[in-house]
């Protein structure tokens, strides 16, 4: 075993550990914690398959972006967990059902993939001026186009989501008009009201 391969076991063990946490650590703020350290752990892993920008990507994007803005939203809510898992063990058995399926759905791709001829054949040593992200627009704009484009498809549909739910109206929520704010005028929001002085009112 030589130096790479060890690096690539102790990222995949703390990958696991910590992921295996993120579903089973009670607080939430842990499980966030945990989460950012499965990213830097899969971040290590790709750099040690020469994938320089997807490492970096998922440091610059989901750790220091998404995951620090769940993490302040989490801190902020303060939700409480333990009405959410009153029905824990009346949906036990549909979780197991399906960590089972996913369990070996995994067997079998691992099991296909240990096959002789699943194996790419060894490649030889990356050029000088290789970049493995010009390689990765040509595969997703080329080859995986479709996959691509459903992938970006799905997302726009969340986001579209996302949005739909936020502005839906509610009775008891205030909400801000901005046209209504721009086109107000001083007549609408100041009045003047004229009084006396305090003096004037001591000496009459």
């Amino acid at each position: 075993m030589n130096f790479e391969t060890f690096i690539f076991y102790v990222f995949s063990a703390i990958t696991v550990f910590a992921a295996s946490r993120v579903v089973s650590v009670r607080n939430p703020v842990f499980a966030a914690m945990f989460l950012v350290l499965t990213f830097f752990s899969c971040a290590g892993i790709w750099l040690l398959l020469e994938a320089e920008f997807l490492a970096i990507t998922l440091v610059l994007v989901y750790v220091g972006a998404v995951m620090v803005l769940f993490l302040f939203v989490v801190m902020m809510l303060d939700v409480n967990v333990e009405p959410l898992r009153e029905g824990f063990v009346k949906y036990l058995p549909v979780g197991l059902l399906v960590g089972a399926i996913m369990f070996i759905e995994m067997v079998l791709l691992i099991a296909r993939s240990f096959k002789s001829d699943s194996f790419p054949a060894p490649t030889s040593a990356a050029a000088a001026d290789y970049s493995n992200t010009e390689a990765l627009g040509e595969l997703l704009y080329s080859k995986y186009l479709f996959q691509f484009e459903i992938a970006a498809i799905i997302l726009l549909v969340a986001i579209v989501a996302a949005i739909a739910l936020t502005m839906r109206r509610r009775p008891d929520t205030k909400y801000q008009k901005p046209a209504e704010q721009i086109n107000v005028t001083k007549a609408d929001r100041l009045r003047v009201v004229k009084m006396t002085s305090e003096t004037q009112q001591r000496n009459s």
